[in-house]
């Protein structure tokens, strides 16, 4: 039980500051719809797209490493000091590489907004760095409040440069280039990072145990990127920017709910690499993965239900067809959910290498199911195509993961909540009021009688850690 609430009470931290990046561009969906065109936002979206490609392949996800290695060492300030210093040392050869390969490339090919990408992968690489540097040595707390800067000045800047100004598209770039940027100042002066690094302890051989766990993960990190956003390099060839757009504004929505479990899967992560080697893993993993897969598929059922509600309230006329993709988008990052789970034990036991196989496989049914149905069938097939990719990684991560962990799922559990699901999916369509408001109800209560014991567990102990906290202070 103690396990469970210190994996509760971590989440609860980074929650403070993950929120706030998680959920920035959806909060801000009514200004972007209001003020982009379809073609704009689009374009914007396709060039995000490009950075979170570009940024694991430059840095060999290095940033992996540090949180890794740096959770081991938490005790031994030689060592810290070690493996930060490695990191940010190979960080800057790898920005400095990152420029010069770039500056060839925009000799030959013509992209669009090309430095405003640039700044983006350098700002990039410099905060997922430092958070994970941060996350690492433990402060989970420097981790969320970098992470709320982050957030907060991208959110006011977005304002400011779109409504005031009127940058448009440009805007929204600026803006993720000073967040990120901000984010860095703080932590490098918050945690006194200068004290961690210096030259003379870069090791060779350090960097080369480092760069052996996380070079694994580029495969991975790559596939990531084709599975979920390839659809928008097919989309706009074959359909055009503005159909991008439509899409793009689709899946911010699947943001409230992947957003919330991102939030979790970093202290997941942390809890599964510091209990890996314990006697009773197995019980605990077991308890974790069946009970946030409750919590998560009856998220799924609520979000489905609540969605013809909040999709009206925020989105202007130009973009309503995307309501039309968010169900099955969410069925995909529900299978997401499951596969991250698994992922975190995989990184836990250091075998990076089976994170890329399943991946890679997923990555190549998501491009050939695109290219053979988008013809046909429009954006469904891009919504389709990425939900397949990931109950394709699911299937083969629950299956490769028994030979290392006795994972035994809550197989009546998931049926009943599969069936309900297709209700609310069926009344979703229906697109009727009175529907709308008994779908709503339904997944309410659902989610509450099959989570009572989960909602039971946190109000116990929530309560007897708040009664701790009030013997102490008497």
């Amino acid at each position: 039980m103690k396990k469970q609430f210190e994996l509760i009470k971590n989440t609860l931290i980074i929650l403070f500051g993950k929120v706030c990046t998680q959920f920035a561009s959806f909060l801000l969906l009514p200004l972007y719809t209001a003020k982009l065109t379809t073609e704009q936002y689009g374009m914007v979206d396709v060039i995000t797209t490009y950075v979170f490609l570009i940024v694991p392949v430059i840095t060999l996800e290095l940033q992996q490493s540090a949180f890794r290695f740096l959770i081991e060492v938490r005790k031994d300030e030689n060592r810290k000091k070690n493996i930060v210093s490695n990191i940010v040392i190979l960080s800057f050869l790898q920005i400095i590489l990152f420029i010069v390969l770039y500056q060839v490339v925009c000799k030959f090919v013509k992209i669009d907004y090309q430095y405003y990408l640039a700044i983006n992968v350098i700002s990039t690489i410099l905060s997922s760095v430092s958070l994970q540097i941060a996350r690492g040595l433990g402060d989970n707390k420097v981790y969320a409040i970098g992470s709320a800067i982050s957030a907060i000045i991208n959110i006011t800047l977005n304002v400011i440069l779109i409504v005031i100004f009127n940058f448009a598209a440009r805007a929204m770039l600026i803006s993720l280039f000073i967040g990120n940027m901000s984010c860095v100042i703080y932590i490098y002066i918050k945690m006194k990072l200068y004290n961690y690094i210096k030259l003379s302890l870069f090791s060779k051989k350090n960097s080369k145990e480092m760069l052996r766990y996380s070079i694994p993960l580029i495969p991975n990190s790559v596939s990531w990127w084709v599975v979920s956003v390839s659809d928008r390099t097919i989309i706009n060839i074959f359909l055009g920017m503005a159909a991008n757009g439509l899409y793009a504004v689709a899946n911010k929505f699947i943001t409230i709910f992947s957003g919330i479990y991102a939030i979790f899967n970093l202290s997941w992560s942390e809890s599964a690499s510091v209990h890996i080697n314990e006697k009773d893993r197995d019980e605990f993993f077991n308890s974790v993965i069946n009970n946030v897969i409750k919590i998560f598929s009856c998220l799924c059922c609520c979000v489905v239900a609540a969605m013809p509600f909040i999709f009206n309230i925020l989105i202007k006329e130009d973009y309503k067809e995307a309501y039309y993709y968010i169900p099955i988008l969410l069925i995909g990052a529900l299978f997401n959910i499951i596969v991250g789970l698994y992922g975190s034990i995989y990184i836990a036991l250091k075998k990076t290498d089976k994170i890329s196989t399943s991946t890679i496989i997923a990555a190549i049914i998501n491009i050939l199911t695109n290219l053979v149905f988008i013809k046909y069938i429009g954006l469904y097939a891009a919504s389709i195509s990425t939900a397949i990719s990931y109950l394709v990684i699911m299937i083969y991560r629950h299956l490769d993961i028994k030979k290392y962990i006795n994972i035994k799922l809550e197989y009546k559990n998931i049926i009943y909540t599969l069936l309900i699901l297709i209700l609310l999916i069926f009344m979703y369509y229906n697109n009727n009021i009175y529907i709308n408001c008994i779908s709503l109800f339904t997944a309410i209560i659902y989610s509450l009688v099959v989570n009572k014991n989960s909602i039971g567990i946190v109000i116990k102990e929530s309560k007897n850690k708040l009664e701790e906290i009030i013997e102490k202070n008497n």
